[in-house]
């Protein structure tokens, strides 16, 4: 996709971090994935939409990502724009019982805000390592807790390329999915509501769900987490695990021997390997649980 010298010229002069010809193995948890011809860090909703507008007057594409840890990139890369809010809108502030964070800010971050100011109902995603707005746009959640139970608005440019605020009920919030899913809306910030509580039970709390993480999930393996959404009535992980393919491989690709759930890159992945693996692991369950999984990554360039 052809970039304009006017284009180039608006994100030079831009509060941004601008890199041509970006590895997005460098800016993804699987770390794998080919180049984007532009990748942007926007530093303010301001300059993001400044960047929004310039590239729709010139019909270049925009993919948006945040901190990269639940998305696969193809190894032909993703062409045109990418902005990535991680890195860049990453203003924070506490204010009695809510906590006010743009859209790139770290779930961890948050987590140890919320624990500073003895707020508690975010323990849950401690570990997750998700930017706030990805976590929204998934509904994420872990160990029966989800965003839409601490979220209380979000800010957003709409299509039309204008700011614009939703309360929760607005969001439709539910497994793994908000009213962002799918649209070309912008996330630029999360207002979450929480609960005043004991500070040693919040941290008591944090370290036992990463306690757990350690104990279960392959952390020291690139991964995406979660690789399926759970299955109604059943566990995507217990699924798998049932059909024998625990360390299963497809080149540098792998179902975690620790937890059949989560596909690994092992070392020398290719995007290409992860989603020919994740297709057998679809295809195999499906024709011996007669359960067709659906995957929970977000898949770019393919």
């Amino acid at each position: 996709m052809l970039l304009t010298d006017s284009f180039k010229r608006v994100v030079s002069q831009a509060d941004c971090e601008a890199v041509y010809d970006a590895p997005m193995r460098e800016y993804t948890s699987f770390k794998v994935g080919g180049n984007a011809d532009l990748l942007i860090t926007p530093n303010s909703e301001q300059v993001l939409s400044g960047i929004l507008r310039a590239a729709r007057a010139i019909g270049v594409p925009v993919t948006i990502i945040g901190n990269g840890s639940n998305l696969l990139v193809s190894d032909n890369g993703v062409r045109g724009v990418v902005i990535r809010t991680a890195g860049g809108l990453l203003d924070l502030r506490c204010e009695g019982n809510f906590i006010h964070c743009a859209a790139g800010v770290s779930l961890k971050r948050v987590c140890l805000a919320a624990l500073e100011h003895s707020l508690t109902g975010l323990e849950f995603a401690y570990g997750i390592p998700a930017s706030v707005g990805g976590a929204l746009y998934m509904n994420a959640g872990a160990y029966c807790g989800e965003m839409k139970d601490v979220v209380f608005s979000a800010r957003y440019i709409n299509e039309e390329l204008a700011p614009e605020e939703a309360a929760l009920p607005d969001l439709q919030l539910s497994y793994r999915h908000s009213v962002f899913s799918g649209s070309e809306c912008v996330i630029t910030s999360v207002t979450l509501r929480l609960e005043r509580g004991d500070a040693a039970a919040i941290r008591e709390k944090m370290d036992d769900f990463m306690g757990r993480r350690k104990e279960k999930q392959p952390l020291e393996f690139p991964s995406a987490g979660s690789t399926f959404k759970r299955p109604e009535g059943h566990f995507a992980g217990a699924l798998i695990d049932q059909c024998g393919l625990k360390g299963f491989a497809v080149g540098g690709a792998q179902v975690s021997e620790k937890h059949a759930g989560f596909i690994i890159n092992r070392g020398g992945a290719t995007a290409e390997d992860i989603l020919r693996l994740i297709e057998h692991v679809k295809a195999t369950v499906y024709a011996e649980k007669g359960v067709m999984l659906e995957p929970e990554v977000r898949m770019l360039g393919f």
